[in-house]
């Protein structure tokens, strides 16, 4: 595998937030109609088409959070760690790391400052990345980073499907064996979902897993989801049908999507969920009203109107389908 999955630099602000994750900045360019799918803007698709809708075409601003930024913080550090020489990859080298890091996030993203604005003594902010530095602590006892010389750190990758489709991602880790085989890590500040959940949580790591397959011909050999918060890790070694099924179940998204952003109608789906959600004041759930559509609307006569809908409530929220190759593992 070559040394760079997509030879394009990843691109930096808007564009990135746009497609991996909420919005935390004001609008900075017109509507638009989605012109690609990543893995974060797939599930907002499928958990309320609503959401989708706030976040990807009006771009509605969010608050940043603690959990979200801890996550960033920690993604951070892990990346940065491995400018170190091997024998230098300590836990207290990586935990030191923590500081530094803040302080970069907090100057490409002002915003996230406003966590601890009603924290004049600090304390919470000193609690915060306490539990940051933990999670990095805790790593060192799922991976050992001497052993470890990954291909690629926090990589934007992006492929176009036959059909026009244009997937797009950041893998937080790529291994690549002396035999050639490929690993694909990702890590997760959170806990294991529990195992009736775990083929969700794989969703994310199969999307990256096609993308590689459809660059560079190559299946990766693993799927690795390392999860701080409880300790765990979850593997998963994908087949071809695994990445078909994927595929397939992608083009029918994207297609419900296109059928949405036409007609306009955006359902919400209410979830327990909905209570985490910074757009409650525009959901009709919660007696809000949505920001008036910014995009041209197909008439409701139109031949297919309600195709979208359907096919967004009808087996997009599932699993990936008979004929998985394996379960996924879990390792303690």
């Amino acid at each position: 595998m070559e040394s760079s999955i997509e030879d394009a630099p990843r691109a930096e602000g808007a564009a990135v937030t746009q497609e991996e994750g909420p919005v935390t900045a004001v609008r900075s360019a017109a509507a638009g109609p989605p012109s690609s799918l990543s893995p974060s803007r797939a599930s907002d698709f499928m958990q309320c088409p609503l959401l989708y809708r706030f976040r990807v075409i009006d771009r509605l601003p969010e608050k940043p959070s603690e959990a979200a930024t801890r996550g960033t913080l920690v993604h951070a550090v892990l990346e940065r760690l491995f400018d170190a020489p091997a024998a230098e990859r300590t836990a207290p080298r990586a935990k030191s790391l923590v500081p530094g890091q803040w302080d970069r996030l907090r100057e490409s993203r002002p915003e996230v400052g406003e966590l601890f604005a009603d924290d004049p003594e600090g304390e919470r902010l000193t609690r915060w990345l306490g539990e940051a530095e933990r999670l990095v602590e805790r790593w060192f006892t799922l991976e050992d980073p001497v052993r470890l010389e990954p291909v690629e750190r926090e990589l934007f990758v992006e492929t176009e499907l036959e059909s026009g489709l244009r997937l797009r991602g950041i893998i937080d880790r790529v291994d690549v064996a002396p035999t050639g085989e490929v690993r694909i890590v990702d890590y997760k500040t959170g806990k294991a979902p529990r195992p009736e959940y775990a083929e969700g949580a794989l969703f994310q790591m199969k999307f990256y897993a096609l993308v590689v397959w459809r660059l560079k011909n190559v299946v990766p050999r693993r799927l690795q989801l390392v999860y701080l918060g409880s300790g765990d890790v979850l593997t998963y070694d994908p087949v071809l049908a695994d990445l078909e099924r994927v595929e397939r179940k992608l083009l029918a998204l994207w297609e419900a999507i296109r059928q949405a952003t036409e007609t306009g109608e955006w359902r919400p789906r209410p979830t327990k969920l909905c209570g985490w959600c910074d757009h409650q004041a525009h959901c009709p759930e919660f007696g809000g009203t949505p920001p008036p559509y910014p995009l041209p609307v197909r008439s409701a006569g139109s031949e297919d109107a309600g195709q979208g809908r359907m096919g967004a409530d009808q087996g997009l929220s599932g699993g990936s389908g008979r004929g998985s190759s394996a379960a996924p593992r879990r390792h303690r």
